[in-house]
């Protein structure tokens, strides 16, 4: 599938990313893709239901590329998502027992392919956790190595290799 043939929809983390995040970067590349969900509050359903408007709105196949508390929100969602979603690149998801309102996310299977990085540096969730929400979720995992929280502060402005793995996923879709 290419990027022209879908909506992109980018699900924030905790934080708005800051305009040299690889997301924000990828987001002002990609011409179908724009922003979903909230990054203010990580208790806030709100962008759990802001996603599934999206999706339900959307008139083209849908790819999620969520980070950090994102993750989180594309599982809760997903069984609200009608079979809209055609696939998903999952980066730097947070340990759920730490996320207020998150604590019981879904561990049923993504219905839709899953890519998930994770990196074995990440303060905000130990390699092993994202590992099984992987394999909870059916997702395929890329164990990044030592990369932090794949974001800014870890110097993963650009992103290249995020970049060819989301290539990657695409050509599987």
């Amino acid at each position: 599938m290419k990027s022209s043939d879908a909506h992109i929809l980018m699900v924030p983390g905790l934080a708005s990313p800051d305009e040299g995040h690889w997301q924000a970067r990828w987001q002002s590349r990609l011409k179908t893709a724009r922003w979903v969900g909230s990054a203010d509050d990580p208790a806030d359903r709100g962008r759990v239901e802001a996603l599934v408007a999206a999706v339900d709105a959307a008139d083209k196949p849908v790819v999620l590329i969520a980070h950090g508390l994102g993750v989180l929100a594309v599982a809760s969602a997903a069984p609200r998502l009608n079979g809209r979603v055609a696939g998903a690149l999952l980066v730097a998801p947070p340990d759920p027992a730490g996320v207020p309102g998150y604590e019981a996310v879904p561990r049923d299977p993504l219905p839709f392919p899953s890519l998930l990085v994770a990196s074995a540096s990440d303060p905000g969730c130990a390699l092993a956790v994202a590992d099984d929400l992987a394999a909870a979720w059916g997702s395929q995992f890329v164990d990044a190595g030592d990369a932090g929280g794949l974001d800014s502060a870890s110097g993963h402005g650009p992103w290249p290799e995020g970049l060819t793995r989301f290539a990657m996923l695409m050509a599987r879709l």
